[in-house]
């Protein structure tokens, strides 16, 4: 396990490099769900003491990426269906307010590329692959609500993106007729924006989007089986 470089963290704390560090493991699967966290080995593998660790650990744990249990210790919290369910509700809302409140500030240029990567996306669905289909259509978000003048709302919204990372690669692995019905929704998002439609209109409006997403998952052989098996 190589350490970050000076260059990448000399404007870091101890700490905040072990959170990044550890993050960075979780989202890319190198530490999978149950992954046990050795404090003293991630200290060694970052040439620090295991305080800063303690530290990122108790972070990382607030943002249920981890789970602490006494006399046991901390690990990569396991997938959680129903960590998904409230993450894809919450994500609907925050993400609705955000894309209300700057929508009048969404510039022309905005709705140009806005669209293009909606056209990208409708160009996929012939060789549909989920993963690229999702950082797409994030993207696709993303320029629609960067311009909200809250920033605390913004991250709010990266904060429960990530959540889903880790909780589900792609939910359109497990509904992609999904994708059709979200190429469609989001041309109507547009036209909203760009017809001045009032701050209710479009926030509704994404928030449907995104909670059609997740009935569309409830829905699905998936989520069927799960429930089945009592798996949560």
């Amino acid at each position: 396990m190589t350490p970050p470089t000076t260059t990448e963290t000399e404007q870091l704390s101890k700490a905040q490099i072990a959170y990044r560090w550890i993050r960075q493991r979780i989202f890319t699967q190198e530490f999978s769900p149950g992954y046990r966290l050795v404090l003293a080995t991630i200290g060694d593998a970052l040439n620090m003491s295991v305080v800063p660790v303690r530290e990122a650990i108790r972070q990382l744990e607030a943002e249920g990426l981890v789970t602490y249990q006494r006399n046991v210790g901390a690990h990569v919290s396991m997938v959680d269906e129903s960590q998904y369910i409230n993450s894809m509700q919450t994500v609907g809302i925050l993400e609705g307010a955000a894309t209300a409140a700057a929508a009048p500030h969404v510039s022309a240029d905005d709705l140009a590329e806005a669209r293009a990567l909606n056209a990208q996306m409708q160009r996929s669905l012939s060789h549909f692959d989920p993963a690229s289909f999702t950082k797409t259509n994030q993207a696709f978000h993303q320029v629609l609500f960067a311009r909200c003048p809250n920033q605390r709302l913004t991250d709010l919204v990266y904060a429960e993106w990530d959540r889903l990372n880790h909780l589900r690669e792609s939910t359109f692995s497990f509904v992609p007729g999904r994708a059709t019905e979200s190429v469609a929704e989001h041309a109507h998002i547009l036209d909203l924006i760009a017809g001045h439609a009032s701050a209710i209109e479009i926030e509704q409006a994404a928030r449907d989007h995104r909670n059609a997403t997740l009935t569309s998952y409830l829905n699905s052989p998936e989520h069927q089986n799960r429930s089945t098996l009592g798996e949560y």
